[in-house]
C-alpha cells in the first residue's frame, strides 16, 4: 500500500497533496434496563485525499475503494482548482517517517462479544439490584481499534495504531415526582484490563442516584465554589478550550479581540495547557491527522494568554507554530482544529486549606451538562455538597454554575496540588459527525464568587 500511496502523491499536479487512510474495527454492547439494546460490531475502511492549489483552495475526495488512489488524487485536484477563495498557506512541519504500534495489555480484539456482553450485564445488574427506586439503567461497553496512515507530498509517511476501550454506567432513580440520575465511566487507549473490576463504580452510581433523591435543592445565590477535578476539567475544556481553537479565533472578529495574546485572564497561580503526547490518555496520538507531531502547547501562563491551538493552515494565517491539533472524527472528514488533552496545572493548596476559610459555599462535583456562548457559560454539576464553616456538609442537587469566562478565571483564588487526569468514555463534538476522544485534567479549583442557580 505504501508504494501505491507514494505513486499517487508523485503523480499529483497540486501544490500540496495529502492522503489519509483508516481501517477501524470495534464493538459496542449496550444494556438499557433489563434489555440488551445493542450488540454490534463495526468494520470500516476508507480514505480521504486533500489537494491544495495556489490561487484556488482545498479540494477533497473521500472513498472506500482503495484500489485507484491516483484517480482520487485527480478528483481532489480538480476540486481544488474550481475553488476561488483567499490564498491558503501551510506552516512548515518536520517531515516524519514513523510506524507507531499500540501497546495493549489484554487485546480486546481477542475477547469474544459474549464476554463483553457478560461484563456489561454484570455491571448493569448491580445497578438494577441496588434498590427498587432505581427505575432505569444504561450500561455501555465500547471498544475500537484504528490503523491510520497519513502521507503527504512533502515526504511525511506515518502509520499509527489508535486503540480505545471503555465502559459507562448510568442509573435513574425515582421517588414520587422526583427523578435523579448518576453516572460514571472509565476509558483509555489500552487493553481489556481497563474495564475489568469496576463493580464498585456501579455501586457508587446507584448509591449516588438514591442519595440525590433525599438531597434538597440548593438555594440560588452567589457563593464561593470549590470544583472537583472533573468539573474543573470540563469547565476549562468547554468554556476556555474551544475559544482557544484558532480556526474559531481567526474567523470570528470578536473572538480575536477576546483571545488576544498577552491578555491577562487570571492570577499568577493559573496555568492552562494542552498536550496531545501524554502517554495513556484518550486524546493522545503521536501525530495529528495532518502528520504534525503532537506535544505540549501552553495556553495560559501565570494568568496571561500565551498560546492557541493550531492546524497548519491556522498557524500560517496567524503567524504562529502548528501545535498538532488538526484532527478528524474519521476518514470521511478533513481535519479541523480540535483539542486533545486539555488541563489546568496543579497549584500548591491542599483541599483542607481550600475549604478551611469558606464560611458558606458549595463543593460542586462532576458535570452533568452545560452550554457556552462565546465567553458566557452555564454548567450543571452532577452532585454537590454545601460547605459550612470550613467543613463539607449536606448533599444538595440542581446546582447550576453560570457566569462570564474571563470574570470566572479572574476569580480563581486557589488551585489544589491534587492534579488528576480524567479518562471517561465519550468525547468532544465540533462540526463533524460524532465526537472525538479527548482527556481533561485538573486539581481542585476554588472560585471565590460564582452565580449559582437553584431555589
Amino acid at each position: 500500500m505504501r508504494e501505491a500511496i507514494e505513486a499517487a502523491l508523485g503523480a499529483s499536479k497540486a501544490d500540496y497533496t495529502e492522503i489519509r487512510l483508516e481501517e477501524i474495527e470495534g464493538t459496542r454492547v449496550v444494556f438499557r434496563g433489563r434489555q440488551l439494546e445493542t450488540a454490534s460490531m463495526l468494520l470500516d475502511k476508507g480514505g480521504i485525499v486533500r489537494c491544495l492549489v495556489r490561487g484556488g483552495g482545498w479540494g477533497t475526495a473521500t472513498f472506500n475503494d482503495l484500489s485507484d488512489l491516483r484517480r482520487r488524487v485527480e478528483q481532489a485536484y480538480e476540486g481544488a482548482r474550481a475553488i476561488q477563495g483567499e490564498p491558503i498557506e501551510l506552516a512548515m512541519i518536520p517531515i516524519s517517517q514513523d510506524v507507531v504500534i499500540a501497546q495493549l495489555g489484554r487485546d480486546f480484539r481477542g475477547v469474544s462479544v459474549s464476554d463483553k456482553k457478560e461484563l456489561a450485564q454484570r455491571y448493569n445488574e448491580i445497578l438494577l439490584g441496588a434498590d427498587p427506586r432505581i427505575v432505569d439503567t444504561q450500561t455501555a461497553y465500547v471498544d475500537s481499534f484504528s490503523r491510520v496512515t497519513i502521507a503527504n507530498s512533502e515526504g511525511t509517511y506515518v502509520e499509527e495504531e489508535r486503540p480505545q476501550v471503555g465502559v459507562a454506567v448510568s442509573a435513574i432513580a425515582r421517588q414520587d415526582a422526583d427523578v435523579q440520575q448518576a453516572f460514571e465511566s472509565v476509558a483509555g487507549p489500552a487493553g481489556f484490563e481497563t474495564v475489568l473490576g469496576h463493580e464498585g463504580l456501579a455501586e457508587t452510581v446507584a448509591r449516588r442516584a438514591l442519595d440525590l433523591l433525599a438531597a434538597p435543592r440548593v438555594k440560588g445565590g452567589r457563593y464561593p465554589v470549590i470544583c472537583n477535578s472533573k468539573l474543573a476539567g470540563v469547565f476549562i475544556h468547554e468554556a476556555f478550550g474551544h475559544l482557544s481553537e484558532a480556526d474559531f479565533v481567526y474567523s470570528n472578529p470578536k473572538a480575536r479581540e477576546m483571545m488576544a495574546l498577552g491578555r491577562r485572564f487570571g492570577h499568577e497561580i493559573l496555568n492552562v495547557a494542552e498536550d496531545g503526547s501524554v502517554v495513556g490518555l484518550r486524546g493522545t496520538h503521536r501525530y495529528d491527522d495532518e502528520g504534525t507531531p503532537t506535544g505540549r502547547a501552553d495556553l495560559i501562563k501565570e494568568g496571561v494568554l500565551v498560546g492557541r491551538l493550531h492546524s497548519r493552515e491556522t498557524a500560517a494565517k496567524l503567524g504562529e507554530r502548528p501545535t498538532g491539533n488538526a484532527r478528524a472524527t474519521s476518514y470521511r472528514f478533513p481535519p479541523i482544529v480540535r483539542m486533545t488533552n486539555t488541563f489546568i496545572e496543579a497549584g500548591d493548596s491542599s483541599f483542607d486549606e481550600m475549604i478551611r476559610d469558606v464560611d458558606l459555599g458549595i463543593y460542586a462535583c462532576d458535570a452533568f451538562g452545560g452550554q457556552t456562548a462565546l465567553e458566557n457559560f452555564s454548567f450543571s454539576s452532577a452532585y454537590a455538597h454545601m460547605i459550612r464553616k470550613g467543613q463539607i456538609a449536606e448533599m444538595v442537587k440542581d446546582v447550576i454554575l453560570a457566569g462570564n469566562l474571563f470574570a470566572t478565571l479572574d476569580s480563581i483564588d486557589a488551585i489544589g496540588s491534587d492534579f488528576r487526569w480524567l479518562g471517561w468514555l465519550g468525547g468532544c463534538g465540533k462540526g463533524q459527525d460524532g465526537p472525538l476522544p479527548v482527556a481533561m485534567g485538573a486539581p481542585h479549583v476554588r472560585i471565590r464568587d460564582v452565580v449559582v442557580g437553584g431555589e
